[in-house]
């Protein structure tokens, strides 16, 4: 294929995806009321928000715009298996028939490691940090709490732990290319053990090493995990080995 052809190939799979998200949005912003509700369930569940009692908002365009974010984050996991799909179509021709069937059989596994990123953040992470964050020093203050303000957070914790928890498919698929090896990831284990409370730091909103340390953890498990899927990768491939010349024989 020409560089046009590529381009306008890129083209038409960005377009498709972008319909996706375009239509996963609108899903979204049908049942945009029963996301809201879901999402307030961390913080109802430690009592920080009752029951009867809904959040507030003080600009006039404030809720109008959190639902939009809320259901364009929809959208996105919603059409998380089409771009999957079309990201990996544009990229296989590229490859070895022995890699394109390695990364066709872990096209699932992107879209199931984004879910379970989210779930986990929803689930494990969320909790204890919202815990942390209304109750610390309530009984100096009581919390009104602003519906950008919490829905920014929940969408911002969901969404980069299910692109963090991306990270064991994205180091198998480098091995697998044979852009980076195994061994080199586990050269790279030490600074990533740094990345990753550097990482907590920056998507926990709190500063307690606790709520860090819930983020840091799983990334720490995840890139393991890649390494392991990394020397799955590269195993039982073959090194070039040196071809030896024929001894040319004198003449007596």
């Amino acid at each position: 294929m020409t560089l046009r052809d590529h381009l306008s190939e890129l083209r038409r799979r960005l377009f498709i995806s972008a319909i996706g998200v375009l239509v996963g949005t609108i899903i979204a912003f049908i049942f945009h009321r029963q996301v809201l509700v879901f999402l307030m369930q961390p913080a109802r569940a430690i009592d920080a928000i009752p029951g009867d009692t809904p959040l507030i908002y003080t600009l006039v365009t404030e809720m109008l715009g959190i639902t939009m974010k809320v259901s364009l984050l929809g959208g996105f996991i919603l059409s998380v298996p089409l771009w999957t799909y079309h990201l990996v179509m544009f990229i296989s021709p590229g490859l070895k028939p022995r890699e394109r069937k390695y990364l066709f059989v872990f096209l699932p596994g992107i879209t199931m490691a984004f879910l379970v990123g989210t779930a986990f953040s929803y689930y494990v992470l969320i909790p204890p940090a919202l815990k942390f964050l209304l109750t610390f020093n309530s009984d100096i203050a009581a919390p009104m709490i602003r519906i950008g303000s919490y829905m920014n957070l929940m969408i911002t914790l969901l969404f980069w732990m299910g692109v963090v928890f991306e990270t064991p498919i994205l180091m198998f698929v480098l091995a697998r290319l044979r852009v980076v090896t195994y061994s080199t990831f586990a050269r790279w284990r030490r600074l990533a053990i740094v990345l990753a409370f550097v990482l907590g730091a920056l998507i926990t909103p709190t500063f307690d090493p606790i709520n860090q340390s819930l983020v840091a953890g799983p990334i720490i498990v995840l890139y393991e995990t890649g390494i392991w899927l990394a020397w799955l990768a590269g195993r039982g491939e073959k090194k070039p080995t040196k071809e030896i010349a024929p001894v040319e024989e004198s003449e007596p």
